[in-house]
Parts: C-alpha cells; structure tokens; sequence
C-alpha cells in the first residue's frame, strides 16, 4: 500500500475531535438513542423464569396509558395510583432497579414511545446528561424548560457526588410540582443512591426527598446480552485492528492509553457528539484503565457507544481485564460490570471487520 493511498483512507480520530454542542442541541437531543429508537413494550422478550419482567412490561404499559390526560391534571395519577391511599401524594414516577442487562434501558425507552405525547413534550436522557444541561441553560432555565414535559425519563441515574445529590433532587422535586412525571432506571434502589461513593448519611434528607419522587419496579434476571451467546472474540494484534481500520469506511483509529488522555478534556456529556459519524472504534494497546476518574469515563463512553450501536474492535488485553479487582469490588462496580458486558457485546459485533 502507498503512502499517498494511505493518506487518502486515513481512518478517523477520536483523539482529533474537541466536540462543542449548543444548549438547543441539548434540548432537542433529550429522546432515545439510535439502538432503542424502535424498541416497544412488544419488542422486549421477558424471561419466563423471570416473573418480574413480565410484570414490569404490564406495570409501565399502565404508567404510559395513565399519561394521557391533560398536563398536570392529576388524572393520569389518579389512575396510576388508584390502588393506593395516598394517591394523591404519592410518587409521580417509576425508578427501575435491577442488574445490568436485564433490559431497562428498552423499557424505558417503550415508555417514551408508549407515553401519548408528542415528542417535544417527553424528555429522555442519561443522568450525566440531564446535570449538563442544568449547566448549559442555568437551573431556572431547565426547570421552565423541562416544566412543560409530560414526561421525563433518565437512565443510568447514580448519585456520584454530594453537589450531584442536592441539585437533582431540588430540579425534580420543582418538575414533579409542574406535574412532569418521572421514570428512571439504575442498578441501585432509590434509597440507596450514592452509597459506597461519597458521604450518603450526609446527604439523607436529600435522597429520601429523591427516594419519595418514585415507585421502585425491581427487575430480575440475567445480562440478555449473553444469553446463550458464545464467549467473546479474543483481542486481535495492532495490525488487524489497524488494516480493517482504513478498510472501514467511517471507522475511528486510536492508541487505547491516549484516548483515555484525551477523554479528561472533553465533557462527558459530549461522548455522544465525539462518536457522530463514526461507523466502527478501532482501538490498539488496550491495557487496564489506570485510576478511578478514569474509568468512570470509560464507562461513559462505552454507554455512548452501545446507544449508538457502534461496533468496537480492539488489540492488547480483553475488555474483561479493563477494571483492577479493587474497582470491581468497589462502590461503582455495577457502573464497570455494564461497561464489560457492553463492550464485549460491541466486541462481537466488530468481528466481521477483520478479513478471515
């Protein structure tokens, strides 16, 4: 292959873009991402030795027809909370706990589609997402914005800092008085946010104000994205990753080490846009991610990827020796063991890029 033909099909760079997204952006982006955008209630496939799967499909169904009144009339709460005594001021939300892989994120995103709204009146969003745009726009701004929503959904909802904690909690606390209804997905129960990772009992009254906005939906099971799947595919060697890379029309090319640099100097709220275009991630000299703040950028990369069904392909270590046993047995290893189940996934997907 010649220079000039190399120049030509340079693969892209991650590690070459500083993306800057506008605050309307922002806004306008708050719907399901590209792998959930057709995703339904009939499209998730309960595991029949899983009950609560079943029942959570049956529960939400209910929660989006319940939306379907006038904005803030309290009708759609008087149906959804018909059962109970405290109707009036129950929760106005739904929080879905369980394991990773178990399906939230689509049944979430059913109930977006399944709320009988237009979409400029249904938000939806990752947790990081929802804390920048209350840094975009200003706190009183969200607040107006987000007040005359139907419907707010957040996934991945952690807790990872104190100012975090205070700040949602009053921005939901001001929606669910505007009559937005909530839904959130986690892998930890609402009471239990936070804990392992900063001083929860110092922030009690405000994760109980949290814990009271929602109904907790606990859902059972194991990661669907392996499921009866084979292990896998092992690394490749940086010359497969770097051929089938300018093979690939799209496709991004980095040093593993250097992009996790470059990932310090650009918002996590932004790993959306850094990936726009990109049709494949070819990474080389994947080795394990060096502290903490690290990782937790990696995670939210990884996120962004699988949202955008983005197939990765990599050389140096398996994905599944990415976090030190310290972080897995840590406050955030729910956080580490998605990102590992994602990315093998992605993993899988890439094996086609490499010529047999």
């Amino acid at each position: 292959m010649s220079t000039s033909a190399i120049t030509e099909a340079a693969p892209l760079s991650l590690c070459a873009r500083e993306p800057h997204v506008p605050a309307d952006r922002l806004v306008a982006g708050m719907v399901p991402p590209p792998r959930f955008d057709a995703v339904r209630f009939d499209t998730y496939i309960p595991d029949p030795n899983q009950p609560s799967q079943t029942q959570a499909v049956e529960v939400l169904s209910s929660f989006a027809a319940g939306l379907g009144g006038a904005h803030a009339s309290g009708a759609g709460r008087r149906r959804w909370f018909a059962r109970k005594p405290a109707a009036p001021t129950g929760p106005r939300g739904v929080y879905l706990d369980g394991g990773y892989g178990v399906g939230k994120t689509h049944l979430l995103a059913s109930l977006w589609h399944a709320t009988p709204a237009e979409a400029s009146l249904k938000a939806f969003g990752t947790f990081v997402e929802l804390t920048h745009l209350v840094g975009a726009l200003g706190f009183q701004q969200t607040v107006a914005t987000l007040s005359g929503h139907r419907l707010l959904c957040i996934d991945e909802f952690e807790l990872d800092d104190p100012g975090d904690t205070v700040l949602v909690s009053t921005l939901l606390g001001k929606l669910v008085d505007a009559g937005v209804a909530l839904a959130a997905t986690s892998n930890t129960l609402p009471g239990k946010l936070g804990e392992g990772r900063f001083a929860a009992a110092d922030f009690l009254r405000e994760i109980q104000g949290l814990s009271a906005h929602f109904r907790p939906l606990r859902i059972d099971g194991e990661d669907y994205r392996h499921r009866g799947l084979p292990a896998a595919p092992a690394p490749y060697d940086d010359e497969q990753v770097t051929k089938a890379a300018y093979a690939t029309p799209g496709a991004s090319l980095d040093d593993f080490p250097h992009l996790l640099e470059h990932l310090a100097r650009v918002h996590p709220s932004r790993y959306g846009a850094l990936t726009d275009g990109i049709a494949a991630v070819c990474l080389t000299g994947v080795q394990p991610v060096p502290d903490q703040s690290t990782a937790l950028r990696l995670v939210v990369l990884a996120d962004r990827l699988y949202d955008r069904e983005v197939p990765v392909l990599a050389s140096g270590l398996p994905f599944d020796q990415l976090f030190s046993d310290e972080m897995l047995n840590g406050g955030y290893r729910k956080k580490y063991f998605r990102a590992i189940s994602r990315l093998t996934a992605l993993a899988r997907d890439a094996k086609g890029l490499v010529a047999q």
